[in-house]
């Protein structure tokens, strides 16, 4: 069965990260960066977005995108619980528009990467423009800019655990076809739920685009000026090709 369409076992999944710093990142991005101040913010492939409810909680109008009904339902359903407002839009990212623009874009734990082609890539940035207002900033967490590294192949498991529900993730990428940069992604979690144990299992192919490349697209787009790319927890410029990274983009 497919990963995507088990919202909370998904959501349990990837709660290392350290939300509220998080949040205190994008806002330091938006203080150094930003030509535009902020309001309304646009979270694109959200999933259950636990950074759009707190950033719904520091009374940001919180946005969120993604094609999958089941994920967008968890989302407001969390939201309401929590005493927050997050509204959704269901729509593929590679084409989707807004019935108004955001001043902050984001896209999160490399979801970038699920985009196929240059073609889709470029499209997707032409609909990031539509929904970004002049001087917004596009955050891209997760590029996959670390082809030199032997780590950047093979697997890597991390097990979390919320109110009695216990997830094991496996992560693993394949190259399939070097020429075209072509990988091939599979995402398990085994679960261990109050004692009932499942297991979701989802493979997608993906193409990789190198960090030079991505800088030429995102030129040949024109919509945007490429600031850099940034260490995913600070706001300093990378030294090195590394798997926690930022590219920052900023809406001419």
């Amino acid at each position: 069965m497919p990963v995507y369409d088990e919202p909370l076992y998904y959501e349990i999944a990837f709660s290392f990260v350290d939300i509220p710093r998080q949040v205190d990142l994008f806002e330091e991005f938006v203080e150094k960066y930003s030509r535009i101040p902020v309001r309304r913010v646009l979270d694109i492939g959200c999933g259950p977005s636990q950074q759009l409810r707190e950033l719904a909680r520091r009374s940001y109008e919180a946005v969120g995108l993604d094609r999958s009904p089941r994920m967008l339902a968890y989302l407001r359903e969390r939201a309401h619980e929590e005493g927050v407002r997050v509204s959704t839009v269901e729509a593929d990212m590679t084409d989707f528009s807004l019935d108004g623009p955001a001043d902050l874009a984001l896209i999160l734990i490399g979801t970038i990467g699920l985009i196929g082609s240059r073609e889709d890539l470029l499209s997707h940035l032409d609909s990031v423009a539509r929904s970004l207002k002049g001087g917004g900033l596009y955050v891209i967490e997760n590029l996959k800019l670390n082809w030199h590294s032997p780590d950047f192949l093979g697997s890597q498991t991390w097990t979390m655990e919320r109110s009695g529900v216990r997830v094991e993730t496996t992560y693993s990428v394949e190259l399939t076809d070097a020429l075209n940069q072509m990988l091939s992604e599979t995402l398990r979690l085994d679960i261990n739920d109050h004692g009932k144990r499942k297991s979701f299992e989802e493979t997608i192919e993906t193409r990789a685009f190198f960090p030079q490349e991505f800088v030429a697209l995102v030129e040949l787009n024109g919509e945007f000026e490429f600031l850099g790319y940034f260490e995913r927890s600070s706001t300093r410029h990378l030294t090195e090709a590394i798997p926690d990274n930022i590219a920052l983009l900023r809406r001419r």
